[in-house]
């Protein structure tokens, strides 16, 4: 994951086709006549050893003739030439190139592993970047480049468009051209050897001229730095994402009818990353162009799915409301207040409801004051105005006072003008005004809701998640033992004690359980355990006692039990004679009337990792089918979004019949399954069935949990969970002790009240300039929820006198993704001053720093900060002053 040499890729000056000819037909020359028809107006240099001329410019006969170092490199020759030619080009300095020519499509599987293990090792990235190959090329339209074998132009515009698909990068270009759609970058990733999602991600994340970002994706390779990027890209502008679920499943595990039914979640763990990253998934071409279109276009968020609907006609109206309500959308209600205002301006002669039927002629001007009032209804968190021509009325005219009206609305209008020829026109006037607009009324409908979706996981991104609603510290060391000692012992099943074991471990609450090796000892068990309890029998042979009679439940005595316990022998030995007995599990019996029967399971997805199931569970787990998955990690947000996905949360909430299940503990057990799966990679399968769930609590009867000796190749968690081996207590000057740990999403409350804290000139030092005292959540999230695969904050936490966490010091990095330079920034409280915390924060960063091998640590600090310059003094900064822009950079080595 890296943005080295990519400005070669994406902003070149010069351009050196490998393999340009006069063939038709040829990509050699597709390519060259691309490239001359666009008008790029860097020097275009062919290599070609037949041809003087192609499209009118001189050739080359080699690399080694060319006569300037190109920034990009076209390659069009077969792939089996093309490691040798990328030896050549990096040797000349050749930054970046693509990969366009033929032959990776007819090769087996075998060859596609030697000629990308083989390019890989020619190109050395990052020192010269990668794109392809099976790579259509790539288009950047402002800047008249389109070194692509395209058959189509793009037009210029402010989305970037990424595919993994060669083909789908021409009905895409073949869609916008008819819909007047326009492009910053269109990129064909091709079979990346090099260049991958993440790196895209990163360098369109930051670009000025793309304003939305489109993948096209099948598959991911490594889920880590997807997401990392992914989630850095989502905060600056919008990502939206199209993939085939279900049926790019089939086909990729060799099931070639597409009528078979297939498991969902291995799509859904897709779609659940996208939402975890704040990206927005769509299914078709035409919900990708409208989606982006209507973010790109958006003035404030989407509060929510209210949505207000103006008409001109009956019909439309209806199939408007008709269109939202089967999206999940909600008509919203107006206030009397509203009504009486409509009343006012429409003279009475509406219906007083939603979709707001106005009359056939109704003018712009009239339709934009409906509008302002709507707005002021708390209710209505958007409008949608649709149109329906009429002979006499011009549909253009209406657009343009519309548009007009409209110009200080800062909320979400969306408009659908039905109908072509002068209703295009309007759709122009709309269109140049920044107003999303489309062709129909369902069009409008799907794209409004796209946006509530957008607005829901850009909240998931950023949303403060609750604390835990108590403390939470795992005994990792106990449960380590057990899981090593199961591997020792050559099994990759846990028994039914030691699964028990590590759960207790982990706090998952389980009924009392005990082992015994007779009937006698079972029956003291269950006298002292008090009756009634569940007798089980125990063999290694035997998994699963209860299909031999080998399971008695509800014993209300000690005679009972032992009367179970003869009968289950005779059983087995009869049934099983070559089973050998190790004795019996007593289990007190789990009974909580009414309680929810639930499952939660977690495994190993080979993309993602860690994963955690949730849903209905007991006897009919498999019928009812009702469960969600989530990627570890989880905190208590993530946890109810995740119970949310199922139907059987809606009655967990509580029924006429059934109180309200304790939501708060069943999260807390989710997230302690999810810290299970972290600090113990081994783990490879654990299910829960039943965890029974009511007002007071979870209850699990056991679990199954199965093990594997990873060594080095453990799954990698998709998402870097908290790291807790970073915390540590410290001293400072007045013997107080704090703790250094990194900064939790959980810490806003705490950093509000820091920020408050800080003097007006610790704040001017710290920020270069005065800076205004109000941070709203999006700031606070900035500062708290943070990738800690790229970023790192460390926080000095005590609690005050009275509980309350407080955060006494900061010092935070910033490393960009080939991790070859940090920056930092630092701020203390301004009381704490003095009391050593700068210097064990400046520490802190600094061993972290170097712990993970980032080549320099550098900063700024404004000239006049002699006490930043004399603290980075002390830690062997070396600084280097400039007077004209009154700062100081300071730069340490971390290789020293």
């Amino acid at each position: 994951m890296s943005v080295i040499n990519l400005k070669s890729l994406f902003q070149p000056s010069s351009v050196a086709v490998i393999g340009a000819t006069n063939d038709a037909g040829n990509a050699g020359n597709i390519l060259m006549r691309n490239l001359m028809g666009g008008g790029f107006l860097g020097p275009v240099m062919p290599v070609a050893a037949d041809d003087e001329a192609i499209s009118g410019v001189l050739t080359y006969k080699s690399v080694s003739e060319l006569p300037k170092i190109p920034d990009l490199a076209i390659i069009c020759r077969p792939l089996e030439e093309c490691p040798e030619i990328i030896i050549q080009l990096r040797k000349r300095g050749v930054k970046a190139a693509a990969i366009i020519g033929p032959g990776y499509t007819t090769q087996d599987e075998d060859e596609r592993k030697k000629i990308r293990k083989n390019l890989v090792i020619a190109a050395q990235p990052p020192k010269m970047r990668l794109l392809g190959p099976k790579s259509l090329g790539l288009i950047i339209p402002h800047m008249n480049l389109n070194a692509s074998i395209a058959p189509l132009v793009a037009k210029q515009g402010k989305i970037a468009f990424v595919s993994q698909s060669d083909s789908f990068i021409t009905t895409v270009l073949d869609w916008a051209d008819s819909n007047e759609i326009g492009f910053s970058h269109v990129i064909s990733l091709g079979s990346r050897v090099d260049l991958s999602f993440s790196d895209v991600l990163d360098y369109l994340g930051s670009d000025p001229m793309t304003r939305s970002i489109l993948l096209y994706v099948e598959s991911i390779r490594n889920a880590r730095e997807f997401m990392s990027a992914a989630r850095a890209a989502s905060r600056n502008k919008p990502v939206l994402t199209i993939r085939p679920g279900q049926a790019l499943e089939r086909i990729k595990n060799g099931l070639v009818r597409l009528d078979r039914p297939l498991d969902p979640l291995s799509d859904e763990i897709y779609d659940v990353a996208f939402k975890r990253a704040g990206m927005l998934r769509v299914q078709t071409i035409d919900e990708l162009f409208d989606a982006a279109q209507t973010i790109a276009t958006l003035r404030q968020p989407v509060r929510g799915n209210k949505l207000a609907i103006i008409v001109n006609g009956s019909s439309a109206g209806l199939t408007a409301a008709d269109s939202l309500i089967r999206r999940g959308g909600t008509i919203a209600s107006f206030s009397e207040e509203t009504k009486e205002k409509l009343d006012g301006i429409l003279n009475g002669s509406w219906n007083r409801s939603n979709p707001v039927k106005l009359s056939f002629n109704a003018d712009g001007k009239t339709c934009a004051e409906v509008v302002k009032i709507l707005f002021k209804d708390k209710g209505v968190d958007a409008v949608l105005i649709v149109h329906v021509p009429f002979a006499g009325i011009s549909s253009l005219q209406i657009a343009e006072d519309l548009s007009s009206g409209l110009k200080k609305i800062k909320r979400m209008v969306l408009t659908a003008w039905l109908g072509s020829g002068m209703a295009r026109k309007g759709r122009q006037v709309f269109s140049a005004a920044g107003i999303p607009t489309y062709v129909s009324e369902d069009h409008a409908v799907r794209a409004f809701m796209y946006m509530a979706q957008y607005q829901r996981s850009q909240e998931l991104l950023t949303e403060t998640p609750d604390s835990l609603p108590t403390d939470f510290f795992p005994d990792t060391e106990r449960a380590r033992k057990i899981v090593s000692k199961a591997l020792k012992d050559g099994r990759e099943t846990l028994s039914e004690s030691e699964a028990r074991k590590v759960m207790a471990a982990y706090g998952i609450p389980v009924v009392e359980t005990r082992f015994a090796l007779s009937a006698k000892e079972a029956v003291i068990a269950a006298d002292e355990m008090g009756c009634p309890v569940a007798l089980k029998l125990r063999s290694p042979q035997i998994s699963h006692p209860f299909d031999v009679g080998g399971v008695a439940l509800d014993l209300e005595s000690p005679d009972k039990v032992w009367d179970a316990a003869a009968h289950i022998l005779t059983r087995v030995n009869k049934q099983r004679p070559d089973a050998y007995i190790d004795g019996f599990t007593v289990q007190k019996m789990g009974r909580r009337p009414g309680a929810f029967e639930l499952f939660i399971s977690g495994s190993i997805d080979e993309k993602f990792g860690p994963i955690v199931h949730f849903g209905h569970g007991g006897m009919t787990r498999e019928l009812v089918l009702d469960q969600a998955v989530s990627i570890v990690p989880l905190n208590m947000s993530l946890a109810r979004e995740l119970i949310g996905r199922t139907n059987i949360s809606r009655l967990l909430s509580g029924t006429p019949t059934q109180p309200a299940v304790d939501i708060e503990d069943l999260c807390l057990t989710l997230i302690q399954v999810s810290q299970l799966f972290i600090d113990l990679p081994q783990i490879t399968h654990l299910d829960i069935n039943p965890l029974y769930a009511d007002e007071s609590g979870v209850l699990a009867l056991g679990a199954k949990i199965e093990v594997t000796g990873c060594g080095e190749k453990c799954p990698q968690l998709a998402i870097r969970p908290y790291p807790r081996e970073l915390e540590e207590s410290v001293t400072l000057k007045d013997g107080r002790h704090v703790t250094l740990r990194p900064i939790r999403p959980e810490d806003e409350p705490a950093h509000y009240s820091f920020l408050t804290q800080i003097s007006d000139e610790d704040m001017r030092m710290r920020f270069f300039g005065v800076v205004r005292r109000e941070f709203d959540h999006k700031d606070m999230s900035r500062f708290t929820q943070i990738d800690y695969d790229r970023e790192m904050a460390f926080i000095a936490t005590t609690q005050s006198d009275d509980g309350i966490p407080e955060t006494l010091g900061v010092v935070r990095t910033s490393t960009i993704p080939d991790n070859s330079e940090a920056e930092f920034a630092i701020l203390v409280r301004s009381d704490m001053q003095g009391s050593g915390l700068g210097s064990i924060l400046f520490k802190k960063i600094i061993g972290y720093t170097k712990e993970r091998r980032t080549e320099f640590l550098v900063g700024q600090t404004l000239f006049e900060n002699k006490a930043m310059q004399g603290l980075a003094k002390k830690f062997g900064f070396e600084i280097t002053e400039n007077e004209d822009e009154d700062i100081v950079d300071l730069k340490l080595d971390c290789s020293k």
